[in-house]
């Protein structure tokens, strides 16, 4: 396939919806010019469920693009707008919908995705809080050319990112956020002039993240209080953590393990004035808690109201 060399300013056409991507969005308008955008519909949001934009809507009408917010990308007449903004490469990050071969197929330097896994580990919807979860130490952003498969394209660039015991999902997301928009705009340049090489994706190794659901929150205690530990930071802030307690579900917002304490698996206690939860390896230690119907609290504050803490199940 002949590869048109741009040496003139590209058509660059940018889809994503959440903060990540606006962070992405952000570094790539401070080097070139962003024609349109394709994000997600404005939706329901926080208590009041008042129309929210996505935060990369908010962005790209600072920046002047033209914006497009399908429900379905996949319909004839959204195509037809996406064909007629002509772009000549479109950038991807957590765009939330599946590309068609059609719109694949429509950039003459093709769609070019931030990816914030080391493909082919946690190809899929949620990578970020996948690899908190399973307890990696090492992620990072890969800069992929999409092709017809859930983040199976080959690969032009990759960056690591060390993971704290210190992040969740938020933290963790900024990082990646910072070194995909970075990364991105290193490995640019050789796409547009015809020089990047793309490096097929090993299928060893290869693990899938799939979409969260809020029930993927609730928290087992018949597991070591590490898994917990990392379900907790994982799900921080959505779906968020929660069990029951008291006939009500109690949100974990910040909790840490400890490995010292043994007891039957879902019984409570207290330890340093904080409540904790045994598990089967240890016990979790509840620092930042949300009961039902009330404002997030520190541990020691929530006890103060929660005279029957320890008593069992």
């Amino acid at each position: 396939m002949n590869v048109k060399i741009y040496q003139m300013t590209p058509r660059i056409v940018f889809m994503g919806s959440p903060e990540l991507a606006r962070v992405i969005l952000a570094k790539v308008a401070s080097q070139y010019t962003v024609y349109g955008v394709v994000t997600q519909p404005d939706r329901p949001a926080g208590r009041g469920k008042q129309l929210t934009p996505p935060p990369v809507k908010v962005l790209a009408e600072e920046l002047g693009c033209k914006i497009m917010q399908p429900e379905r990308l996949r319909l004839p007449e959204n195509f037809e707008i996406l064909k007629e903004w002509a772009p000549d490469i479109i950038l991807v990050a957590a765009y939330g919908q599946i590309l068609r071969q059609n719109v694949l197929d429509l950039p003459p330097l093709g769609c070019v995705n931030v990816h914030a896994s080391l493909l082919p580990r946690w190809r899929g919807a949620a990578p970020i809080q996948a690899a908190i979860l399973n307890g990696d130490t090492i992620t990072g952003v890969c800069i992929m050319k999409m092709d017809a498969g859930i983040d199976t394209g080959a690969v032009y660039s990759r960056r690591e990112i060390a993971i704290e015991d210190s992040d969740d999902a938020l933290t963790l997301t900024g990082k990646l956020a910072d070194a995909g928009g970075e990364l991105l705009l290193d490995t640019l340049p050789s796409i547009l002039n015809g020089t990047a090489k793309a490096v097929d994706q090993p299928e060893e190794g290869a693990t899938y993240a799939s979409m969260l659901k809020k029930e993927d929150g609730l928290l087992d205690f018949s597991k070591p209080a590490r898994e917990l530990f990392n379900r907790v930071r994982a799900f921080y802030p959505w779906p968020g953590t929660f069990f029951t307690w008291d006939n009500q579900p109690l949100k974990v917002i910040k909790a840490r393990p400890v490995y010292n304490l043994n007891g039957i698996p879902g019984s409570r206690s207290i330890h340093t004035g904080y409540p904790v939860v045994f598990c089967t390896e240890g016990a979790l230690l509840l620092e930042e808690v949300q009961p039902s119907g009330k404002k997030p609290m520190d541990g020691k504050v929530f006890l103060n109201g929660a005279r029957n803490w320890e008593k069992d199940r």
